[in-house]
């Protein structure tokens, strides 16, 4: 069976969606402290630029180029693959990290909303991947990485679209991780628990979600938010480096992850309960 050795970031060309804050941000930083030149992907433009000055000034020797693309637009994914891989036929490294939240039960959102966060979360991840894998196979060594979630090992209640999302993004993760072997290409998914990034204020809320209940959730889900991004980045970036297949971030992934597959049935009351007693 083909093993794969250690990655080499230096010298190499890395891809990095939702590039703007949060993990991704700090994923660039490490990237480029490793010696990789950036291509950093994001809708924020002036987020985006803010990141990309800093990288520049702290590693002058490095590329840094930035695209601005809407992420939840097919056809804006589709062109800012093929511009990448215009201008990169081979590449190192992928991360697909780009996400979009929705709270609300299944009954509470409407199907474009849900439509939305599976266009973010999964079908921009299944394009890019698609049509940059030959500047990926190109590269022999070559990694991709999947930012999936903790919602994407457990599936709470009033997280049916971010849930189906991330749970179908570990699943075509899984498959490739098998299917690119023989390539040379390596594959890891991302689990991350509580990290404390934007995704919480950027999140949207279903239309069918009662008015009073709005800020609890927006509260609740905030609070659950305290792993640091760049602790994030630096796990994920030693998985990506020793070929993990898997790394979950925060003991907020490890704990749920473990009740999940000793009580694949009844882990979330478990859950549910552990939960209450923490908020008291």
């Amino acid at each position: 069976m083909t093993r794969l050795g250690p990655y080499l970031f230096a010298g190499r060309t890395a891809v990095v969606t939702g590039a703007a804050s949060g993990i991704g941000e700090q994923v660039a930083h490490g990237l480029a402290a490793r010696g990789s030149g950036l291509v950093l992907v994001d809708r924020d433009a002036p987020r985006l630029d803010k990141v990309a000055g800093s990288l520049r000034a702290d590693h002058p020797d490095l590329s840094v180029e930035t695209l601005v693309a809407d992420l939840a637009d097919r056809a804006a994914v589709i062109r800012t693959a093929e511009e990448i891989r215009a201008r990169h036929p081979v590449l190192g490294l992928l991360v697909n990290n780009a996400g979009v939240a929705l709270g609300g039960r299944f009954d509470q959102v409407g199907l474009d909303e849900f439509e939305w966060v599976m266009a973010v979360n999964f079908t921009a991840p299944l394009l890019l991947i698609h049509h940059l894998l030959p500047a990926l196979t190109a590269e022999r060594g070559a990694h991709l990485v999947n930012v999936s979630s903790l919602y994407g090992l457990i599936a709470p209640a009033g997280q049916s679209a971010y849930s189906a999302s991330k749970f179908a993004l570990r699943g075509l993760s899984e498959a490739l991780r098998t299917e690119l072997l023989e390539s040379g290409v390596g594959v890891t998914t991302v689990h991350p628990g509580g990290v404390r990034t934007r995704i919480a204020e950027s999140a949207r809320i279903g239309a069918g979600v009662p008015a009073g209940e709005v800020e609890g959730q927006q509260r609740v889900f905030a609070a659950l938010l305290t792993y640091p991004p760049a602790k994030a980045a630096a796990d994920i970036l030693a998985g990506v480096e020793r070929r993990r297949g898997r790394v979950l971030v925060a003991a907020s992934a490890k704990i749920p992850d473990l009740l999940a597959r000793l009580l694949p049935v009844s882990h979330m009351r478990v859950i549910g309960r552990l939960t209450a007693a923490a908020s008291r």
